[in-house]
């Protein structure tokens, strides 16, 4: 069976002020009438042999993506995290927690895919050499020279899919336009398929400290309706990283599946307005707003009536205690703002 294991810890700071550390951007609509994880979720309905997820999240957040999945007709299994320690150390627990002759699916909660039917064609894909004992990542095929997002180096073909020659850091604009021109990499989706016992064993191999420390803790922890709640003291202690460190850089048996699927992982207000159906000026609203002489822009507003003359390429995101006003192409930059917010002790972070 497939178990999927919804990764919740992120916080989305880039898309501030709508997305906050108590109420993240997969707890809020951005696309559409659902949440982020509401539409993680759902796009699972229909898959072959997949149960419920389980839903890796901290403490604050358990009670909202209870109801909120709860909406949808989903019942997750919970597992809490005391303190965020990535992504590694969450799957491991997942793992298991999940029992070892799972299959694990590991999603991000907060990425938008428009097309489900090759999302589970890919899965179905993948299925065969996660069975087989490979450690299986999806790779996004790119639409262009992406400087945000991290690569993936095919190596040999095996039908659908390709081994997993290497990982490769966000580049520059120039090294990635070399990528695109290639068509030898893909975008690293933070999407994994595995069986539980192959990634335990890999993560005792490759971050034994890890693999130890995460045993450890599922010992320590209490599990009472559904909900695994890591305990505190030796979760603190342990070793954190990434998937792609701790494991994935390391394995001579992994595999990436290409995904063409309208993917997006809604890393900026930016990103945002890429994905959204544009008006004739294109510009993107939701909420209470009018617009006069403004093109090409974003503009939400949460409480109240926001107006915007005569600006082109603009975010502005209007909330009940902060407003966001920014340049479209400087909408990474957000992170700085949260990052003095976090610095003087704000309430609004």
């Amino acid at each position: 069976m497939i178990v999927p294991v919804i990764l919740s810890g992120g916080s989305g700071t880039r898309l501030w002020p709508v997305s906050r550390l108590r109420h993240p951007k997969q707890l809020a609509s951005l696309v559409g009438d659902e949440t982020l994880i509401q539409a993680t979720a759902r796009r699972l309905a229909g898959l072959q042999d997949a149960g419920d997820p389980i839903v890796v999240c901290n403490e604050h957040h358990v009670e909202t993506i209870k109801q909120q999945l709860g909406e949808i007709g989903v019942s997750p299994r919970f597992i809490v995290e005391p303190v965020g320690r990535n992504t590694a150390p969450a799957a491991a627990a997942a793992a298991i927690a999940a029992g070892s002759d799972a299959l694990l699916l590991v999603l991000p909660s907060d990425h938008i895919i428009t097309d489900v039917a090759s999302l589970h064609r890919a899965i179905e894909s993948a299925t065969r050499f996660a069975e087989e004992g490979r450690i299986v990542t999806f790779g996004i095929v790119p639409d262009r020279p992406e400087t945000g997002y991290g690569y993936i180096r095919k190596g040999v073909e095996s039908g659908d899919a390709f081994t997993l020659e290497r990982f490769v850091e966000k580049p520059d604009a120039e090294t990635a336009e070399s990528y695109i021109e290639t068509g030898d990499y893909l975008w690293n989706s933070g999407m994994f398929l595995f069986r539980s016992d192959v990634y335990l064993s890999a993560l005792d191999q490759h971050a034994p400290e890890m693999a130890a420390g995460v045993a450890t803790v599922i010992e320590a922890s209490e599990l009472h309706d559904d909900v695994l709640r890591l305990d505190a003291d030796t979760f603190a202690v342990c070793p954190a990283d990434s998937i792609d460190y701790a494991v994935m850089e390391h394995i001579d048996n992994g595999i990436v599946v290409p995904l063409d699927a309208g993917w997006s992982d809604i890393g900026s207000w930016d990103a945002l307005w890429e994905l959204s159906a544009n008006d004739e000026q294109g510009n993107t609203t939701k909420g209470d707003v009018l617009l006069e002489g403004v093109n090409d822009s974003i503009v939400v507003a949460r409480d109240r009536l926001v107006a915007v003359v005569g600006l082109d390429h603009v975010v502005v995101v209007e909330t009940d205690d902060a407003v966001l006003v920014a340049a479209r192409d400087r909408a990474q930059d957000v992170k700085k703002i949260v990052d003095r917010l976090r610095d003087a002790g704000r309430p609004e972070l």
